[in-house]
């Protein structure tokens, strides 16, 4: 249960976010949950639930233990994956065992297609009719593993980079896009040592419990992503430390709930 203060403290930040959001107009809050660019990123954040979400193209070398730790504390999570990874007959078992295990499955584009332009994020770079179609194929594997598109709505996009023309494209045939709450760095465990941007899995652990610890509304309604495998150039891996970081997170109340459970409060 969350104490009032840390509530009363969260709604004081809502306060100054929204006239941020007034000047800004790049964000807002739908139910106490946070949305950007038309999409959720976050639940509500008066509650102390969180949701795991993992995504998937080229690798699943964590899949064996991810789901593992996950059967252990009993937490459902989230995993969207693209057309390549539901069609690679090497992922079969694990894709079978983990809709046996309750998760959540979904789309994460068919062959991971980059959606707008890193620098001007307004600059599409796929037409309609492209994005419908890669999504459709999508699906089309994903049928075969007995996923329906109407038990399987949400989507996150691939690079997780998306704008507001990508989400009402969404819209139109009726898939609901979100995407990970940012601050925590708990995407950067696809990142190897060469790269500018490369972070260990230590950092990553410790920057989500500091932003834990610093934030005025901790990781409430928290959307955590973590990716099911990584090059073989980043021998750290940070799905290794999804244990440490379930436990931890549970002993200071949090309660993680499947991702469709927390997106559904934010609709």
């Amino acid at each position: 249960m969350i104490h009032w203060s840390l509530t009363k403290k969260c709604r004081v930040r809502f306060a100054i976010i929204v006239l941020f959001i007034f000047i800004n107009g790049t964000e807002f809050f739908a139910n106490d949950c946070i949305q950007s660019h038309g999409a959720i990123i976050r639940g509500d954040t008066t509650m102390q639930k969180l949701a795991l979400v993992f995504t998937g193209g080229n690798y699943n070398d964590g899949g064996r233990h991810i789901a593992r730790t996950l059967q252990k504390y009993k937490v459902r999570a989230g995993f969207f994956f693209t057309g390549d990874f539901y069609r690679d007959t090497s992922n079969f078992s694990l894709i079978n065992g983990l809709i046996a295990d309750g998760h959540y499955l979904g789309p994460h584009s068919d062959q991971h297609l980059l959606y707008c332009s890193w620098t001007d994020r307004d600059s599409l770079l796929v037409t309609r009719q492209e994005f419908e179609m890669d999504l459709a194929e999508n699906y089309q594997e994903m049928e075969k593993f007995g996923i329906k598109q109407e038990d399987a709505r949400y989507f996150i996009p691939p690079y997780e980079w998306y704008n507001r023309k990508i989400v009402q494209w969404a819209n139109d045939i009726g898939i609901t896009l979100f995407n990970f709450t940012p601050g925590t760095y708990s995407n950067a465990d696809y990142t190897t040592p060469e790269m500018e941007n490369y972070r260990s899995s230590q950092n990553i652990f410790n920057s989500i419990i500091s932003y834990e610890e610093k934030s005025s509304c901790g990781l409430n309604g928290f959307i955590l992503l973590i990716h099911i495998g990584s090059a073989p150039e980043r021998k750290d891996k940070f799905y290794l430390y999804l244990d440490k970081l379930i436990s931890k997170l549970k002993t200071r109340g949090y309660e993680f709930i499947r991702i469709d459970k927390l997106l559904q409060n934010c609709e």
